[in-house]
């Protein structure tokens, strides 16, 4: 994504040790690291954990490292900011979900990061995340688990495209430095993990009939 003349002057000032431009970035980029929260956070945690509060926490932690900010964001700045919002939501998952009986067949396993475990379940849970009336729930809840082992036929590195492309909406310059890839091959990645994913939904017994129940609700 394009780079603004407020933003870069904002990175300069930040760079130097302002602490009010760094505010200033972190609200520039406010609504796309919230996205990030609502799209990682687990589903148990809702009611419970406002995402507000996690980016809260989070730009305590950025003003923690802010000394460190031009070393460490010489690529996008918004990729240093998603880097600690990232690591405040496994934080957030550790306290507030370690302890807790979980149940095997809703295993996340975020507080390790984002593998093809807890990745598979946030693109699941949200690809089906309109369809919420009661009529629906037995459905949704029976196509989630399937469509949450279809997913985990994708390779970790397509389900992560998937969920930074499709779902954190990254450019595909900023997915590439996620990911540690070319600009090239995050954009042959997701053009074709969109198309196997188009294949697994349609193959996917229920899912249609939840989709258009759906739209009529």
């Amino acid at each position: 994504m394009k780079t603004s003349h407020s933003e870069e002057a904002l990175t300069q000032r930040a760079s130097g040790g302002d602490t009010a431009a760094l505010a200033e970035l972190f609200d520039v980029f406010r609504p796309r690291l919230w996205r990030l929260v609502h799209f990682r956070l687990d589903s148990r945690l809702q009611g419970r954990v406002d995402p507000d509060d996690v980016l809260q926490e989070a730009w305590l932690s950025a003003t923690a490292r802010a000394e460190h900010f031009a070393r460490e964001s010489s690529g996008s700045r918004f990729i240093w900011f998603r880097m600690i919002v990232s690591q405040t939501i496994i934080d957030v998952h550790r306290r507030h979900l370690q302890s807790e009986k979980r149940d095997a067949t809703r295993e996340r396993k975020s507080l390790d990061g984002w593998d093809s475990g807890s990745t598979s379940f946030c693109l699941a849970e949200h690809l089906l995340g309109g369809l919420t009336s009661p009529s629906q729930a037995l459905l949704r809840a029976e196509v989630s688990a399937q469509l949450d082992v279809a997913l985990k036929t994708l390779s970790e590195l397509d389900q992560e495209v998937l969920a930074l492309r499709h779902f954190e909406e990254l450019g595909n310059n900023e997915t590439a430095e996620v990911l540690q890839l070319t600009e090239q091959a995050a954009s042959v990645r997701y053009v074709r993990a969109l198309a196997r994913l188009k294949d697994i939904l349609q193959q996917l017994p229920g899912f249609e009939e939840l989709r258009r129940s759906g739209q009529k609700s």
